[in-house]
């Protein structure tokens, strides 16, 4: 058992330390033994990790890295325009975001995926109270693409 399903089992919903925490997972973390891109049974097992949090009461918002699938150092490093750079690795985050949705929604945990870029046909924009609604009514939040 991993050490966050430890706590969650030990830990009665009456004590929880917090209701509300902010999670971060780096996108490396979802690569699993790959070198790179995502890797189901990763994404499948850190998604049954949150939702045994979710199970407690804890109100949980997620911020997933896209360092995985792309870092915008690297490619102003090599050359990139910087701005360009970081948007590609913005957008990466947004496809880690929707993988994580869908491996909580398969289970049965309501999700939304925010963004500070407008992408209305993949997830909802960014807006500070819609997203703290979300958290009050149990939904998983996950950030993507920066709050703006």
């Amino acid at each position: 058992m991993t050490e966050v399903a430890t706590m969650a089992a030990q830990a009665p919903a009456a004590r929880l330390a917090y209701k509300r925490i902010l999670l971060k997972i780096s996108g490396e973390a979802l690569m699993g033994p790959q070198q790179y891109g995502l890797h189901p049974p990763t994404v499948e097992r850190i998604a049954e990790e949150v939702i045994s949090l979710h199970e407690l009461g804890v109100e949980i918002a997620m911020v997933i890295g896209g360092g995985n699938i792309f870092r915008g150092l690297q490619g102003s490093a090599q050359g990139m325009e910087r701005t360009t750079a970081d948007y590609m690795g913005m957008l990466a985050t947004v496809m880690n975001a929707l993988a994580m949705q869908s491996a909580l929604e398969g289970r049965g945990v309501h999700t939304r995926v925010v963004s500070a870029i407008p992408m209305d046909q993949v997830c909802e924009p960014y807006i500070r109270r819609r997203a703290v609604r979300h958290l009050e009514k149990g939904r998983v939040v996950i950030f993507a693409a920066g709050t703006g």
